[in-house]
């Protein structure tokens, strides 16, 4: 009986969790200045803010902005500092510092679940 009840309480937990993408993997893309992975991760519009430029993209083109970012400021370091998921588990957040070319970024990821599955909608990379 108390199994039973552990699975009630519990199996709920596991399968939101399963649904919130591998944060390691975003982290690790950043890190390694891959937007092409980072990009699998992204909706079919993302907001993209790197300093003062800011727009919608479509997923394509948020690919090609950060790579084209990645290009100019090479990144060395990613160091996550923040994460959180909202209450009712529909958004996750992420924020971080990138070391990168000459300088250090604080990087704010947003995430929502769309469609079943979480996707990043907002990116940013601002001076830190």
């Amino acid at each position: 009986m108390k199994l039973i009840l552990f699975w009630l309480m519990f199996a709920p937990m596991n399968f939101l969790t399963e649904e919130l993408p591998n944060i390691g993997v975003i982290t690790k893309a950043i890190n390694d200045g891959d937007a092409n992975t980072l990009g699998q991760f992204f909706d079919e519009t993302v907001e993209i803010a790197i300093l003062d430029n800011e727009d919608m993209y479509s997923k394509a083109q948020a690919i090609a902005k950060v790579k084209t970012f990645f290009e100019t400021a090479k990144p060395k370091s990613f160091k996550e500092m923040h994460q959180g998921t909202s209450k009712g588990q529909d958004s996750q957040y992420c924020i971080g510092n990138l070391t990168a070319g000459n300088g250090t970024y604080r990087v704010y990821i947003y995430m929502k679940v769309a469609g079943g599955k979480t996707v990043i909608q907002e990116l940013r990379f601002d001076k830190g």
